[in-house]
């Protein structure tokens, strides 16, 4: 499967634009990270993604580890369909990154009856909290813009 990806030399197929979208999206994802506590203190949910995935994935001392790797591989996992889907411009990745809040916010009802943070009272409800859907928005946005512009790069 050949691409259009002018970043790219004629013939480097999709292999080559999903390789460079991963390391874009785990950029961004890396990014996200590192101001996140911020917009969660900003907001006042408390929420934050690394510690959502880590803490369902283990209960031990490692989970921000652990989470942040999560966060990484689906950052890098959402890059790569992203270059292959033609975003090229940090408007293309914001776009991308909202579609894929809205499309993927159900999940946040399942996470409600099954995440260990919840079941504890730890967390609130994730689903009907605005100011978690307002957080969760904005840091798309800023991922996708981040992506974007990563991916807009002439290498």
């Amino acid at each position: 499967m050949q691409t259009n990806d002018p970043d790219l030399p004629a013939g480097s197929g999709a292999a080559a634009t999903a390789c460079r979208g991963a390391v874009a999206g785990a950029a961004a994802a890396m990014a996200w990270a590192a101001l996140e506590p911020a917009a969660s203190r900003i907001m006042g949910t408390g929420y934050t993604d690394v510690s959502l995935l880590g803490r369902l994935v283990t209960r031990r001392r490692a989970w921000p580890l652990v989470g942040l790797g999560v966060h990484l591989a689906n950052g890098a996992a959402f890059g790569a369909m992203a270059a292959l889907a033609g975003v090229r411009t940090p408007g293309a990745g914001v776009a991308a990154a909202s579609v894929e809040n809205v499309a993927v916010w159900p999940v946040m009802g399942v996470l409600d009856r099954v995440h260990p943070d919840r079941r504890s009272g730890r967390l609130g409800p994730l689903l009907t909290d605005g100011r978690v859907f307002a957080q969760e928005t904005v840091m798309h946005a800023f991922f996708g813009a981040v992506l974007g512009a990563l991916l807009s790069r002439r290498r």
